[in-house]
């Protein structure tokens, strides 16, 4: 059959508009790049006495730039790094990120070292690591003795004075109760600040951990919280990254983070990670807590970002948000699940139906793969579009029996079905609220049940943005 050659017009006209409208985009971020360049390359020039050579805006969802300078002869690469965008809010502000990573420098810990704070973006200076995330090009045993090295660190963390970071304005629990759960009761109270939906599964996994909280037996130290990141070169560890999460809590929470963080970038058997952290000086392991803590962290993705995928700014990096959660949130209801010895049963996934709107979707899905620009923004906002593009298809090909299954599912809980699934989660929140842990195996099956539903929504069966990657088990509890 012939080709319309109208159609061919008409395929690069649109293809033409939406490169304009990300081009539009670019165009109005380069703008406030430029201002913040040189707020930057001023503050670099007299604070550091350094010449700035480039600065380059990274494109991703959090305000950071990579500089690149010079001082005396020398290279200079630096890092400045901002809040969250896109109406994001942080659960700790952003001084105390940057006086956390101070204090532990001058502390003798492998973090980038900080230079300063500038008032008009705001944001803070440190150096920029040589090196790289993950383990890529390292055998095994190279892996082994950097991780050895890394719990080596968080040890060494741990049993740092208090002093000093105190004297910064590092955060801690106002009581001795408090200590285990500081970090996550941040995350809660900026949640419930912006909270503008109903949502039962944070309600009730943040319920379970209320009535089941972490006995930190005195234990309290500087942690980083978000543990597991860093920079290695050749196999040896350059720095841990991002504390932004960081405060003074239990050290058991950084023992925890990581085992999330594993699913991607593997870091070994936690057993014997946890006795070479012993080993170095730390504190005794705790299962319990450890699991306690591991089951709110994997909260924290949906603490931090829900309120923002309810209602986002345009500017907002969506499908990786609502990737992360839809991940994490299974990570939890996955650890609570196993706390609670249960064998999770996952729902059957029906067809695809083909809907009038199939064509549509296959010719928006097609056209973005094929688009392509050298710009580093618009590349980054074209693959934001292509995934969307994918879950708005998959919605259409199985939103409807998903969201009629989890109706269904209520009839057991509620006694009734709600119309619709507004009504379903409103109703499924009150449920919860005034539950006081009398259904936990139910409702945790129920919304692993959910969960499942929503990460197959998230694109087509066997993309990435689908695939679920399980925690390591713990060992039994005795």
């Amino acid at each position: 059959m012939p080709v319309d050659p109208d159609n061919r017009r008409r395929h690069r006209t649109l293809s033409t508009r939406i490169v304009a409208s990300a081009g539009s985009a670019a165009a109005q971020a380069r703008r406030q790049t430029s201002s913040d360049e040189a707020a930057i390359s001023s503050w670099i020039t007299q604070h550091m006495g350094a010449r700035v050579l480039t600065v380059t805006r990274q494109a991703r969802w959090r305000y950071a730039w990579l500089v690149d300078a010079e001082r005396d002869g020398e290279e200079l690469p630096l890092v400045v790094r901002g809040e969250r965008g896109a109406g994001i809010p942080m659960q700790f502000p952003l001084r105390h990120e940057m006086s956390l990573q101070r204090v532990m420098s001058e502390q003798g810990i492998p973090v980038p070292t900080v230079y300063g704070w500038i008032d008009e973006l705001p944001a803070y200076v440190m150096d920029r690591v040589d090196g790289q995330p993950g383990f890529e090009g390292l055998t095994t045993d190279q892996r082994d003795l950097l991780m050895r090295d890394y719990m080596g660190q968080l040890a060494r963390l741990h049993r740092l004075p208090l002093k000093p970071f105190l004297e910064a304005g590092i955060q801690r629990a106002a009581t001795p109760a408090g200590i285990g759960s500081y970090g996550i009761g941040r995350f809660e109270a900026v949640w419930r600040a912006g909270k503008n939906a109903p949502n039962p599964l944070l309600e009730f996994v943040l319920g379970w951990l209320k009535r089941n909280p972490v006995d930190t037996k005195g234990r309290e130290s500087a942690i980083v919280w978000d543990s597991g990141q860093l920079h290695q070169k050749d196999g040896q560890l350059r720095a841990i990254l991002d504390v932004e999460a960081g405060h003074i809590g239990d050290p058991m929470m950084d023992l925890a983070a990581p085992r999330m963080r594993d699913t991607v970038l593997h870091f070994g058997d936690f057993e014997k990670l946890y006795q070479e952290y012993e080993r170095a000086g730390g504190f005794p392991v705790d299962m319990d807590a450890i699991q306690l803590h591991h089951i709110a962290f994997a909260l924290t993705n949906e603490l931090a970002f829900r309120n923002s995928l309810n209602d986002p700014l345009p500017e907002s990096d969506y499908m990786t948000n609502l990737h992360w959660c839809s991940e994490t949130n299974l990570h939890a209801i996955e650890a609570l699940g196993e706390r609670l010895g249960l064998e999770l049963e996952p729902p059957e996934l029906p067809a695809a139906t083909v809907t009038r709107a199939a064509t549509a979707h296959d010719q928006l899905v097609g056209m973005l793969r094929g688009i392509d620009t050298d710009d580093e923004y618009i590349r980054y906002r074209l693959r934001g579009a292509f995934r969307f593009a994918r879950h708005v298809q998959r919605e259409d090909e199985v939103g409807v029996e998903f969201t009629n299954s989890d109706l269904d599912d209520l009839v057991p809980v509620l006694g009734h079905r709600p119309a619709t699934w507004q009504e379903g989660d409103a109703a499924l929140e009150q449920f919860v609220l005034a539950d006081g842990g009398r259904h936990d195996g139910q409702l945790c099956q129920l919304f692993y049940r959910r969960q499942i539903r929503h990460k197959n929504t998230l694109g087509p069966p066997g993309s990435a943005m689908v695939a679920h990657h399980t925690c390591q088990p713990f060992p039994a509890r005795v």
